[in-house]
């Protein structure tokens, strides 16, 4: 599968308030579902001393998918194609690297 029909068919489950029409309902999703893989992560770190086991590493991969459905459904919202998102983010990643820019802070680095 690519980014555009992962897209599609994620849009296909898509249901909320002004669906179409407004970015904030999976642009709050986003924040919540990435601070659930956060929350993980972390309890990694607190009760199982960094170990990812199965079991954990399979959760995070649910949390990570919820993350990758809100954003491929705010791409929808603001008109973007999730397939061309991720290689516009790619082509910005080699330039900075060619540039030895890979580390500080700032879109225009």
């Amino acid at each position: 599968m690519n980014f555009r029909e992962y897209q599609e068919r994620a849009r296909l489950t898509a249901i909320y308030p002004r669906m179409g029409q407004d970015p904030i309902y999976p642009a709050l999703g986003l924040c919540g579902e990435a601070g659930e893989v956060a929350e993980k992560v972390k309890k990694i770190l607190r009760d199982d001393n960094g170990y990812i086991s199965e079991v954990k590493r399979e959760e995070v991969k649910k949390e990570l998918g919820d993350v990758l459905w809100y954003v491929a459904n705010l791409c929808y919202e603001f008109n973007l194609d999730l397939e061309d998102v991720a290689a516009t983010n790619l082509e910005k990643l080699a330039s900075r690297a060619e540039r030895g820019k890979l580390t500080g802070s700032g879109d225009t680095r």
